[in-house]
């Protein structure tokens, strides 16, 4: 596995090969005082200096064994109250540690020594809604969204359509039914016909703009020559910015109201069974997930799969966002092993 780090309901159809089925899914500081009167004096000052700055930076503390991996930990401004659903060789911390929870690196020397292993190119971010930190795991190109893309297909409607009438959503019982087969069954029919809805390439741009998307660019194409699938799977992203998306779900803001972050995440709480894999791997049953996953073979069905990942996770003692892209896999079933072993990972320190 390369990676760069900078710190059916079975009628289900997917961007990819339709799936069918149930998946499990310090060195101690020694003071030696060998003198009396004044030295006693220094010496003093010297343990007090080392008690007030503590015994080594994070960066020394984070040391993991050579990986093809470099980590990054970022602690941006403390975010919003928040709603319930819902190089290699070294980590390095450019943030104090944010007090409390949270503290543990989910990408260490664990992940690091999984994916030295692995083929392919992984991209991953977690995002602590208890202390507003931010860990990212891999540096590299926007990736191929494959079918979570829907999730912003779905988010761009829905603050379009503004409160609207009834249950708050805006959506038509039409476009509430098309958003179902889209997000809990990965319906690529219904997707087509709601990023039309949406205001297709354009409307996703002018709400991800406001969202804070940054390095995300929808597809210029649905039907793309040379290519089997949907075009609007190729939209790329980062996990960045697929936690800023995640984001506008689990933090109140002005896109989203209530009631339509309430109902997007109850959707993707209700996925089909055989599409609750990735970021849910190795989360305990009764913690509440809610996720978008999306798998789609780049070059042909033999290679080059993209498998990605995007949720929330809250209970048991965490309440996170995730979102992982995995490309360059060998086999579709290849990425989803590798991003659930990775989830794991991260829920095991999330704790």
């Amino acid at each position: 596995m390369v990676v760069r780090t900078s710190v059916s309901k079975t009628k289900g159809r997917h961007a990819g090969s339709p799936r069918s089925g149930s998946r499990p899914p310090r060195a101690p500081i020694r003071l030696v005082l060998v003198a009396l009167g004044a030295c006693a004096v220094i010496a003093a000052g010297t343990v007090a200096g080392l008690a007030a700055t503590g015994s080594g930076s994070p960066a020394s503390a984070a040391r993991e064994p050579s990986a093809d991996a470099r980590l990054n930990v970022t602690s941006p401004a403390p975010s919003s109250p928040v709603s319930s659903p819902a190089r290699s060789s070294q980590a390095r911390n450019s943030a104090a540690p944010a007090a409390g929870a949270g503290r543990r690196d989910p990408f260490g020397a664990a992940t690091a020594s999984y994916l030295t292993g692995r083929s392919g190119t992984v991209l991953a971010a977690v995002y602590d809604l208890r202390t507003g930190r931010t860990w990212h795991l891999g540096q590299g190109q926007p990736q191929a969204e494959a079918s979570i893309v829907k999730l912003d297909v779905l988010e761009t409607l829905l603050s379009e359509r503004g409160d609207g009438d009834g249950d708050g959503t805006g959506l038509s019982a039409s476009e509430r039914a098309l958003a179902e087969q889209m997000i809990e069954d990965s319906d690529n029919d219904a997707a087509t016909s709601l990023w039309y809805a949406a205001g297709g390439a354009a409307g996703l741009r002018s709400f991800n703009a406001r969202a804070g998307l940054a390095h995300t660019a929808p597809s210029s194409c649905i039907v793309c020559p040379g290519f089997a699938w949907p075009g609007w799977g190729l939209t790329t992203t980062t996990p960045d910015d697929q936690i800023a998306l995640l984001r506008q779900l689990a933090t109140p803001g002005s896109l989203l109201t209530r009631a339509a972050r309430d109902y997007a995440v109850s959707l993707m709480r209700d996925v089909t069974p055989s599409q609750r894999w990735g970021v849910s791997g190795g989360v305990p049953a009764q913690v509440t997930v809610a996720l978008k996953n999306g798998w789609l073979p780049l070059r042909g069905a033999g290679s080059d799969w993209q498998i990605n990942s995007v949720g929330w996770v809250s209970g048991g003692g965490r309440n996170y966002l995730i979102a992982v892209l995995c490309t360059g896999n060998p086999s579709e079933q290849y990425g989803i092993d590798t991003i659930d072993q990775l989830a794991a990972t991260v829920w095991q320190h999330m704790g």
